[in-house]
């Protein structure tokens, strides 16, 4: 699978005092799709606690372009970009229509559980995303 696109409603806990999407929010929709990319893979939330493995994000890069806004339906586009042994980066944008409203490059790293440090992807994650 090459992306995913999650469709999002905006909600008035979303907005800030001027009406618009508080800008963290962003970043929340945008984990929302990565982890619904990864249960279109195959592996849900449960698969993923159930192992010795965690999945952080290690750095993030966003482009705020323009805003949403209350009751906006927005499309929340996550696709893997590049990917190493142990990260994964992910292309994402949040859209609204035709219009790019946010996007950024999000990189996903594995971790060893027990020593928080990276450690390789499950052999199963890795070979089910795209080359």
């Amino acid at each position: 699978m090459r992306q995913i696109e999650l469709p999002v409603r905006v909600y008035i806990e979303d907005t800030d005092a001027g009406g618009i999407v508080y800008y963290v929010n962003y970043l929340k929709y945008m984990e929302r799709a990565r982890t619904e990319y990864l249960r279109a893979l195959g592996f849900d939330k449960q698969y993923l606690l159930g192992q010795d493995h965690l999945f952080v994000v290690q750095q993030v890069a966003v482009n705020y372009r323009l805003p949403a806004t209350l009751d906006d339906q927005l499309r929340v586009v996550a696709r893997p970009a590049r990917r190493g042994r142990a990260f994964i980066d992910f292309e994402q944008a949040v859209l609204r229509g035709d219009d790019n409203l946010c996007d950024a490059t999000v990189r996903v790293v594995c971790v060893a559980r027990a020593t928080m440090k990276p450690a390789p992807f499950p052999r199963e994650i890795h070979d089910a995303l795209p080359r």
